[in-house]
């Protein structure tokens, strides 16, 4: 039975990494004392010691323990077992190409699957929520590696668009808007994405799908008009 926390951000204007989801997580993770985090994605580069130590950081304010999967890598039993032993699991933001290249590479993307489908609690923020989807293909990320395949874990029926944001009617910028390129997705795929606002956040039980946090969230469809979606709704129909 899936248990997943799918958030569109890690931090929220104003706050502190992972604060306004905390009291959540504190529920989510109560089994575990330990946290797998997945730091592949990388944000700005940053090295993967570096960013554990911010997640490591953040959950000590609820009491657990973390561990880098890069840890395993140089020990014989390596990451596929550390994935398979993980109390909980959490994928950071950052560049999803790079995670995803990172995921494969290590062999661990069939594996990180199989756990989650089993029930292994898990957060997504950002790229470690874009991974959830069927494909990688709706990231707002640059292409700046490039993965064996765009398929990622398939937890969700659908794909996301973490960071969703509203054309502002005011800006003077002429560039494309998230809807434009989601309508150019929808021109080759017929694979429905969810535009997931920054403060959002999908919990998953089983099968059940909830839009959580304070904001509505956007679904597109191929030949059809953008859907809001409000707070509360249940999404598991979306297929």
């Amino acid at each position: 039975m899936k248990k997943l926390i799918i958030a569109s951000t890690s931090t929220v204007y104003g706050g502190t990494y992972l604060d306004y989801l905390l009291p959540e997580l504190e529920k989510h993770f109560s089994s575990c004392k330990e946290i797998l985090f997945i730091p592949y994605a990388r944000p700005g580069g940053i090295s993967h010691d570096d960013y554990t130590e911010n997640v490591r950081l953040a959950f000590a304010k609820i009491n657990k323990s973390v561990k880098g999967l890069h840890e395993f890598e140089s020990q014989s039993f390596g990451t596929e077992a550390a994935i398979r032993n993980a109390e909980g699991i959490f994928t950071g933001g950052g560049n999803t190409f790079v995670l995803v290249n990172e995921l494969y590479r290590n062999g661990v993307m069939e594996v990180l699957a199989d756990v989650l489908n089993q029930g292994t609690p898990y957060l997504g923020t950002s790229a470690g929520s874009n991974i959830t989807g069927l494909t990688m293909q709706t990231t707002n990320d640059m292409p700046i590696v490039y993965p064996p395949s765009f398929k990622t874990l398939g937890l969700l029926p659908f794909n996301l668009n973490p960071h969703y944001l509203d054309a502002d009617a005011q800006s003077k910028h002429m560039g494309e808007t998230r809807e434009t390129r989601i309508k150019e997705f929808h021109e080759y795929n017929r694979t429905p994405v969810l535009g997931l606002r920054e403060g959002s956040w999908l919990e998953v039980n089983g099968e059940e799908i909830v839009l959580k946090g304070n904001l509505s969230a956007c679904l597109f469809r191929q030949d059809e008009m953008p859907t809001e979606l409000e707070t509360g709704s249940d999404l598991s129909w979306i297929k």
